[in-house]
């Protein structure tokens, strides 16, 4: 099922990398599926809601960029955007074993060098990264909790969200700044209808 190759945007984000997207997309409709990592209705809408909403933020990384994903699940954001930027090396953080074990199943099958899967909790991790990402895992506040920590100094975390964004930074923005935020931005990357919303909390 090569469909990021007819989808608009593919080329953009991917360019000589649509073999390594198009085998995780394999990956994940089949061996994802049977072990639960994805729901199974997930599998026709996997590109426009899940890869391609992941893949537009990638421009907002810089280059070379150490970036962890928390709660990484079956890698969203983290492979997409470690394909898309080979540039970046990413940490993929997640406890549960049977999503690691998919996820570094995934990582040698397609030989990605500049991916790192570790098991564990995110208050468990001693290193430190100029980019903290979470992709539906939790509210703002506990992301910020979890993610803010690993965040160097003049880093950011970019915390995938949805339309209830802006309330949730209202809501949790004296939580975060007592994590060390210095300044939380709503930004929206990617076109209409369905842009990516992302509350970007820089250290």
């Amino acid at each position: 099922m090569h469909v990021s190759r007819e989808t608009p945007g593919a080329e953009r984000y991917f360019g000589s990398n649509l073999d390594a997207i198009d085998g995780y997309v394999q990956l994940l409709t089949t061996r994802g599926i049977e072990r639960g990592i994805i729901g199974p209705r997930e599998a026709p809408r996997l590109w426009d809601r899940h890869i391609l909403n992941c893949a537009v933020v990638t421009p907002r990384l810089p280059q070379a960029a150490s970036v962890a994903d928390v709660g990484s699940g079956g890698g969203l954001p983290g492979l997409v955007w470690a394909i898309a930027r080979p540039d970046i090396e990413m940490t993929l953080i997640e406890p549960l074993l049977r999503r690691t074990t998919f996820l570094s199943e995934v990582v040698d099958e397609l030989g990605l060098a500049n991916v790192t899967v570790l098991r564990g909790r995110a208050d468990e991790v001693p290193q430190r990264y100029d980019v903290v990402t979470a992709r539906a895992v939790a509210e703002l506040g506990k992301l910020g909790t979890w993610c803010l920590p690993l965040v160097k100094p003049g880093g950011v975390m970019l915390a995938l969200k949805g339309q209830s964004a802006a309330t949730e930074v209202e809501v949790w923005t004296e939580t975060l700044r007592s994590l060390g935020a210095v300044d939380i931005v709503v930004a929206s990357y990617g076109e209409a209808p369905t842009p990516t919303t992302v509350v970007e909390v820089s250290r």
